[in-house]
């Protein structure tokens, strides 16, 4: 019978939110797989406990993940950590999950400490629906058609950077975008220096421009506005008498059906439906 793989999550900065589950279940996991072994041995350290570690990151999810899969189908359970946050989300964990999922190993995620819901939730923006986008692009051309392709994305948008990014980043998201578009740059979440800045787009790229930004960023930019619904013209109120007159209708009532369908004069509409 194969073991189980525990989604761990990890403080993004205030070592007070780890949960007695998260405890737990690193106490009971046989080993642990680790973003980086450096930095999840001083968490281990805080909580007094010892485990086997192994490394699992962006570099090595092919053989990395195939020698957890092993272990995990030899009846070893296993906890996976990232250096901050959820794994799984914007995390390469996402490719070791599907692994599992593929030959049916277990996997229990466990709640706790996520950048993207803390910042969304006090954000001040919409929260209804929203969109994650996670890290954009290095190169400027990837990340510029990234973000046109979400010019018109009514949902409130979600994304991490890095503090030297970030300058570039609000540049472009401010072209395509507009300088007036609402966002909430939040800054060192759960930490000392926790910051939220409510601004503009524009306001935001003019201030970083200036400003040296410091520490890990999740940005959360409102969603456009709605496109309203076009406005009926005379010939889309021609065209639906034309069709309506094709069903059988005297010209009279298909002018008054038409119009009141589109919300056009009913005067205009019959005066134009003569003339042609």
């Amino acid at each position: 019978m194969s073991g189980t793989l525990y989604l761990v999550p990890t403080p993004i900065g205030n070592l007070g939110d780890i949960s007695r589950r998260i405890v737990e279940t690193l106490e009971q996991a046989d080993f642990i797989a680790a973003e980086d072994t450096r930095v999840t041995v001083k968490l281990l350290n805080h909580l007094g406990l010892k485990k086997p570690m192994v490394t699992y990151h962006r570099h090595n999810t092919g053989w990395g993940g195939q020698a957890v899969l092993d272990r995990l189908q030899a009846g070893e359970n296993c906890a996976l950590v990232t250096d901050a946050g959820t794994p799984a989300i914007s995390d390469p964990g996402e490719e070791l999950v599907a692994r599992c999922a593929a030959v049916g190993v277990p996997v229990c995620a466990i709640p706790g400490p996520c950048a993207l819901v803390t910042a969304l939730a006090v954000s001040g923006q919409p929260t209804g629906r929203f969109t994650f986008e996670g890290f954009l692009a290095m190169n400027k051309k990837n990340r510029r058609a990234h973000l046109d392709a979400l010019r018109g994305e009514e949902r409130t948008m979600i994304f991490y950077e890095a503090p030297h990014k970030l300058a570039a980043t609000l540049r472009d998201l401010a072209e395509v975008f507009g300088p007036d578009r609402p966002v909430s740059l939040c800054r060192e979440l759960t930490k000392l220096h926790e910051e939220v800045r409510r601004t503009t787009l524009g306001q935001a790229s003019a201030w970083y421009q200036e400003n040296d930004p410091k520490g890990e960023f999740v940005l959360v930019v409102r969603g456009a506005e709605p496109a309203g619904e076009a406005e009926a013209t005379l010939e889309d109120g021609l065209a639906l008498v034309d069709r309506l007159r094709g069903e059988g209708l005297s010209l009279r009532d298909a002018v008054k059906r038409a119009a009141k369908e589109l919300g056009l004069s009913r005067n205009q509409l019959y005066d134009a439906a003569v003339n042609l």
